[in-house]
């Protein structure tokens, strides 16, 4: 039959070969028109094939036309099948169809077909393709290749031709039609089945479960996006009707929503009742009352009309007092508050939920406020100060900068702004250089000197000024030490000796700008200045110059020797960047004085190798300030002997102390540990001395510097000490004691018995040198820090000895001074720690009782004879109580005490609470320190005094936990209440982190740390807590450790390293936080020990952007990254920090 009948004719036609090649396919020979009707007629023999499970067999060439026009239609059959499953797929592409292999090609028409119809289907196809393979093999059908033909083309036709049919279709031999669109298709609805009795009958289906297999949603959590977006939605306010208490108990408490209201009544205007209120009010005509229109409908309106109540507040008081620099300042931080609440400003219904909350339209609204106060108050440096604040989120640091220089020229006499621009200019990375930050502190120190001496009469000097000058001063002075530069912060302290102390009377009168004039003679004209050998001072210099020249006097030749210079560089084969850090530690160390030429060794200028080391005049004259305030002058003493390393007691002014941090001494136990009651405190708050660039946690500035440091130290103290007298010349002298007794402690610590025995050596003799002063000899303090000394160097008998002789200088009958109360405490306290040794403990305590009871006799001092009897104790005790109450009296007044009864008072407390403790007990001890914190907090003596009360309660309390079963609760209470006191006192952070690190219990410490975080300004809370964190991590390593290997991570970490980068992060989020270089240090070198080599890199870029003038920083860099290291010190070169070994002479060095 033609495939066409149209064209049925012209293939019935006789043609040529090629006629009948060209027109071959339009004919369909293999079709029969009663194929259908003969497949139909034989179901029943099919499904006796299919259920005896033999091979089916198919017929000759005459039966063939059937099943070759199924074979022919199956193809089509199979293409829409396919795309039908890949738009299934495409739907539903998380869901895999699974498919029997004999239904690959059906029309999957039965989804409930039985399991015994699908293994008997695929063994009935089996075992045909097994019978068809040798049939196959031996006719020439099978040769033609694996691809479709038709018979008529197969050349070598036989009689018996069959054709494979590779993917049967089940459902031909089940129904009597070959057209898939005459299948039944079902799907069953349930398990069940209609007509049965479900608690009699049920039916149990064998084919595949109908039950949809829900798919198992992945459960948002709290972090992604979406939950995150729904935290930002305002939330629906729900609340409780008041309604009458009921007699009968309650099971629950119902809570309604906005939405549980009452049905309304029905009434012929709303017969239904689903109309509210108001729109019935609108059917009848009438409008809400103004009470009903008044009140807000929900809670956000509610809070919306309060916050407008709040804005119309604010906009009266601005409207009517416009002068008024806090309301204006109040209002600014109220626009944070606004932007929170959903909708205030919406022009629109809806838009409460579509408004985006904008940080720039926040900005935008507080910089528009900003500028209408300015407007209304021209001369406010708070506002001022406020708006370039905000706008340094969003504003060019070139804009930025010319807005503060205008801010600078218009008010040159406000030393808060100097601050704030330096610190501007100092902190941005881009344009910082040390020569143009130098200047910078030049020109300030320089104006705010002509405002005190009124040259400039526009802008007269305001209260406080010379104060925060010499801030200043101190500021720039640990900027030129922390950039390397220490010469020329040593030259300026240098020249400020001789410039307040030895200035001629002839230039006195002059403004500072012609004394400077003036000064700059003697600074070029070589003579001796402050430190060094033979220094006689500006004035002496001048009348020699006025008599007709200056004596020169040979020096000793002893002192001709050179400088003992160790060798930079002691072992070649280890890294470049060690050998390079090495020797830039030790040139830092060695070179810290500024370089000027020795006559008697005729030497110029052109010897020095290194001209970074000569100051000139021009380096200094600009930052030269007067200091007429007496106050002030011995502070510029103590900073400069506190710069060079000796522990003077000095405290940094707050306005630099933590841009001068560099330093985590403050962490170091030492003696704090071992000696709870008289550890020598020698923390410098985290500020390194001059010449000191060492890694963190080295506590190397107790070793003192090199021998001509050394005698540099000596020299101040020789020319300083006679400018002063009474009290200031006594802590001089004290102070320098107790420097050579901090290089005792070092020794001892390093157990260098030979360095040890020469060091308490020298030490004794300066002791005794200055005792043998006639002014000093009556002198408690240095008597009390000679007594000490020897017992540092374990000459227990003899420092008794000093102990009773400086006692018994005293006398009986006059009234007690501070020096002598602190005497005899130190001498109790030193017996009393005796007791820390298990064999000499009740001695010990009777010695303590012993002096703490003759300090309250009036009859002279006897040495110790045995234990004191109970009468003689109750006198003492009732001596103290006496005595105590008279001080809280004298302190109780309404004028501010003097710092001498202050004292006093502190000192008496310390000896009662030390004495109640060593005859009563620690309870008795504690009560006492709560009557005495009870009458100085109602008193108006210093803060002082207080707070060196509360560091002995808490001396004696963990004392008294290291000798006895004592819990740690009341030590903790105490810590916790002095810390919220005296936030900044780094002795009760190291005690309080020394305590809580003994807890496994971290939480409670925790929520203190983040208390006192939140309301102090200081940056020691966050400090310590990061060392709190870090020693808990350490512990946590050490349990993790075997026998000091590998970490084995047994136990989880439980997020600690987590927990220290956040702190890290919050704390360098405060302005005091970000200008640390302390800070950056310890996070740089945390990311390091945690092996993240990248995410450090990125944090020393980030530190460099705060802190670019820290050369420690840099050399921190050199040390964690040396592949770096030409880099780091392509920058230090490009910024001009101080490099006193280049890369070229450390090349040549090598070679040598």
């Amino acid at each position: 039959m033609a495939l066409f009948p149209a064209f049925a004719g012209i293939g019935e036609a006789p043609n040529s070969g090629s006629a009948r090649k060209e027109l071959d396919w339009l004919s369909n020979p293999s079709f029969c028109v009663g194929a259908a009707t003969s497949l139909s007629q034989q179901p029943e023999e099919a499904t006796t094939l299919v259920s005896e499970g033999s091979s089916p067999t198919r017929s000759p060439l005459k039966s063939e036309p059937s099943d070759e026009s199924d074979t022919n239609r199956k193809p089509r059959q199979t293409s829409r099948k396919k795309k039908k499953e890949k738009k299934k797929k495409r739907k539903h592409h998380h869901k895999k169809t699974k498919r029997k292999r004999g239904q690959a090609s059906g029309s999957g028409s039965e989804p409930d077909s039985e399991p015994e119809k699908d293994k008997t289907s695929r063994s009935t196809g089996d075992s045909r393709r097994e019978s068809e393979k040798p049939r196959q093999e031996g006719h020439a059908a099978a040769d033609v290749g694996h691809r479709f033909v038709w018979l008529e083309d197969v050349q070598a036709l036989t009689g018996e031709t069959f054709r494979t049919d590779k993917k049967p279709d089940p459902a031909n031999w089940e129904y009597k039609s070959l057209y898939r669109g005459d299948i039944a298709r079902y799907k069953r609805k349930g398990d069940s089945c209609l007509g049965i009795n479900p608690k009699k009958q049920c039916i149990s289906w064998e084919g595949a479960s109908t039950e949809k297999k829900h798919s198992h949603k992945h459960v948002e959590r709290y972090f992604t996006k979406k939950s995150v977006g729904l935290m930002n939605i305002d939330g629906v306010a729900i609340g409780s009707k008041t309604e009458p208490p009921s007699s009968e108990p309650l099971s629950f408490i119902p809570v309604k929503g906005p939405d549980d209201v009452l049905p309304p009544v029905t009434t012929w205007l709303n017969p239904l009742g689903i109309y509210d209120q108001s729109t019935t009010q609108w059917l009848q005509g009438q409008g809400p009352s103004e009470q009903e229109s008044k009140q807000p409908d929900s809670q956000t309106d509610r809070e919306s009309a309060l916050l407008k109540a709040k804005v119309e507040e604010f906009n009266r008081r601005v409207r009517e007092s416009p002068r008024d620099v806090q309301v204006w300042m109040a209002f600014v931080a109220f626009q944070d508050e606004v932007m929170k609440s959903p909708g205030l400003y919406s022009l629109e219904d809806g838009e409460p939920e579509k408004r985006k909350r904008s940080r720039k339209l926040v900005l935008d609204r507080k910089l528009a406020i900003l500028e209408r106060a300015i407007e209304s108050n021209q001369s406010s440096v708070e506002l001022q100060l406020a708006k370039l604040e905000l706008c340094a989120e969003f504003w060019e640091p070139s804009a930025l900068l010319r807005e503060w220089q205008k801010l600078i020229f218009v008010h040159p006499n406000k030393t808060a702004l100097w601050q704030k621009y330096l610190l501007f200019c100092q902190s941005q990375f881009s344009t910082f250089t040390v020569t143009k930050i130098h200047g910078l502190y030049g020109k300030c120190l320089s104006t705010l000197s002509a405002v005190l001496d009124g040259s400039i009469l526009s802008h007269p000097a305001l209260p406080g000024t010379e104060e925060a000058v010499f801030a200043l001063f101190l500021q720039h002075c640990h900027f030129l030490r922390q950039t390397g530069h220490s010469e020329k912060a040593i030259a300026l302290f240098q020249a400020m000796v001789d410039f307040t102390f030895f200035k001629p009377d002839s230039v006195k009168d002059l403004p500072t700008k012609g004394q400077v004039e003036f000064f700059e003679p003697f600074w070029d004209s070589g003579e001796p200045r402050a430190g060094e050998k033979g220094a006689r001072g500006w004035r002496a210099w001048m009348q020699q110059q006025e008599r007709g020249g200056w004596v020169v006097i040979s020096p000793d030749d002893d002192d001709d020797e050179p400088e003992d210079e160790d060798q930079e560089i002691r072992d070649k084969s280890l890294p470049r960047w060690q050998i390079w850090l090495a020797a830039e530690r030790s040139r830092d160390q060695r070179h810290w004085r500024p370089w000027r030429p020795d006559k008697t060794r005729k030497q110029t200028e052109e010897d020095c190798e290194d001209p970074e080391r000569q100051v000139l005049f021009d380096d200094i004259a600009q930052s030269l300030i007067q200091l007429s305030s007496p106050d002030l002058q011995f502070q510029l003493v103590t900073a400069f002997l506190q710069f060079l390393g000796v522990p003077c007691g000095f405290s940094t002014p707050a306005s630099c102390i933590y841009l001068a941090m560099d330093e985590n001494s403050i962490f170091d136990n030492g003696l704090h540990d071992e000696k709870p009651l008289t550890f020598l405190n020698l923390s410098f708050n985290g500020i390194s001395c001059v010449g000191r660039s060492d890694p963190l946690g080295c506590r190397s500035w107790t070793r003192g510097h090199s021998r001509e440091g050394e005698e540099f130290i000596r020299n101040v103290f020789h020319l300083v000490m006679p400018l002063f007298s009474g009290q200031e010349r006594s802590q001089l002298c004290f102070s320098w004691l107790r420097y050579e007794m901090a290089k005792v402690i070092w020794c001892l610590h390093t157990k260098n018995k030979k360095r040890l025995k020469s060091q308490g050596k020298n030490c004794k003799k300066l002791a005794k040198n200055l005792l043998k002063e006639p002014e000093n000899r009556n002198d408690f303090c240095l008597w009390k820090q000679y007594a000490h000394l020897e017992w540092l160097l374990g000459n227990t008998e003899d420092a008794r000895k000093v102990f009773d002789t400086a006692l018994s200088l005293a006398g009986g009958g006059e009234p007690r001074g501070s020096e002598l109360w602190e005497l005899g405490l130190l001498y109790a306290q030193l017996e009393l720690e005796l007791e820390l040794s298990a064999d000499v403990r009740g001695a010990a305590s009777a010695r303590a009782v012993h002096v703490l009871t003759r300090l309250t006799e009036n009859g002279p001092y006897g040495p110790y004879s045995g234990p004191v009897s109970a009468v003689h104790v109750l006198k003492a005790r009732k001596a103290y109580e006496h005595a105590l109450q008279d001080c809280l009296g004298q302190n109780c007044g309404s004028a501010p005490a003097p710092a001498g009864p202050a004292h006093r008072l502190a000192s008496l407390a310390k000896c009662f609470l030390l004495f109640q403790y060593v005859t009563v007990g620690i309870e008795a001890t504690v009560r006492l320190y709560e009557q005495v914190c009870a009458g100085l907090r109602g008193s108006v003596c210093p803060g002082g005094a207080l707070e060196a009360v509360t560091l002995l309660h808490t001396g004696l309390l963990r004392f008294h936990t290291r000798v006895h079963v004592y819990p740690l609760a009341p030590l903790r209470q105490a810590l916790s209440e002095a810390i919220q006191l005296y936030p900044d006192n780094q002795l009760l952070w190291r005690a309080y982190v020394q305590v809580q690190s003994k807890s496994h219990a971290a939480s409670k410490t925790r929520r203190f740390f983040d208390a006192v975080t939140r309301s102090a300004k200081a940056l020691e809370p966050w400090l310590f807590a990061i060392e709190a964190e870090k020693m808990r991590k350490r512990l946590v390593e050490t349990v993790h450790r075997v026998d000091g290997g590998e970490v084995h991570a047994t136990i989880p970490e439980t997020g600690l390293r987590h927990r220290i980068r956040a702190l890290f992060e919050s704390a360098l989020q405060s302005d005091h936080g970000r200008l640390c270089p302390l800070l950056w240090r310890m996070y740089l070198n945390f990311l390091v020990s945690l092996g993240n080599k990248e995410r450090s890199k990125g944090v020393f870029y980030k530190a460099l952007q705060n802190c670019p003038w820290a050369k420690a920083l840099y050399l921190d860099a050199v040390e964690h990254f040396p592949e770096e290291m030409q880099e780091v010190l392509d920058l230090m070169t490009e910024k001009e920090l101080r490099v006193r070994l280049p890369l070229e002479e450390l090349a040549l060095l090598l070679e040598d």
